[in-house]
C-alpha cells in the first residue's frame, strides 16, 4: 500500500451544500435563510452566549482577576516522618523511582519535595528536587545525607 492508494472511508466525506443555484435545487432564492429578519442578514444571528435577552451566565459570574502561571512547578510533598515509618533502616538510596515503587507518589518524572514534619532516626541518603530547611536539618542530624536533583524542564 502506498500513500496514493489511501482513500477515506465510505460515507465519511460529505459534499458541501451549494446554495443559491436555482429554484429546482431546493436551496435557491433565499438560500435556506427564510424571508426577512436577523437570520437572513449577513453577519446576522445570535452569538454563542446569547440567552434570549436574559443576562448571560458569563456576565452573571464574578470577574476573575490575576493569571495562572503555566510554568509553575507542582511539587509532590513527602514528610520525613512518613519516610521513617515506611522505610526504617533501608540500605539503598531513596530516589523518586523508589518512592513510586513504595506508593508514595504516582510518577517519578514529577518534582518531589521533602518536608520536615515528623522525626527521623535512620541515616538515609535521600535524592529529591527540593528539601525544606527543617527536613535538611533533621536528615543530617540523623546521620543521613541529601542530594538535590535537577528539574527536567519541558519546553
Amino acid at each position: 500500500m502506498k500513500l496514493h492508494d489511501l482513500k477515506p472511508a465510505l460515507g465519511s466525506k460529505k459534499r458541501r451544500k451549494r446554495v443559491g443555484r436555482g429554484m429546482a435545487s431546493g436551496k435557491g432564492k433565499t438560500s435556506g435563510r427564510g424571508m426577512k429578519g436577523q437570520g437572513a442578514r449577513s453577519g446576522g444571528g445570535k452569538g454563542p452566549f446569547f440567552e434570549g435577552g436574559q443576562l448571560p451566565l458569563v456576565r452573571r459570574l464574578p470577574f476573575r482577576r490575576g493569571f495562572t502561571n503555566i510554568r509553575r512547578i507542582h511539587y509532590k510533598p513527602i514528610n520525613v516522618g512518613r519516610l521513617q515509618e515506611n522505610l526504617g533502616d533501608i540500605e539503598q538510596d531513596v530516589t523518586p523511582e523508589l518512592l513510586v515503587d513504595l506508593g508514595f507518589i504516582k510518577r517519578s518524572d514529577k518534582a518531589v519535595a521533602i518536608l520536615g514534619d515528623g522525626d527521623i532516626t535512620s541515616a538515609l541518603h535521600i535524592k529529591a528536587h527540593r528539601f525544606s530547611k527543617t527536613a535538611k536539618e533533621k536528615i543530617e542530624a540523623a546521620g543521613g545525607s541529601i542530594e538535590v536533583l535537577k528539574l527536567q524542564r519541558k519546553n
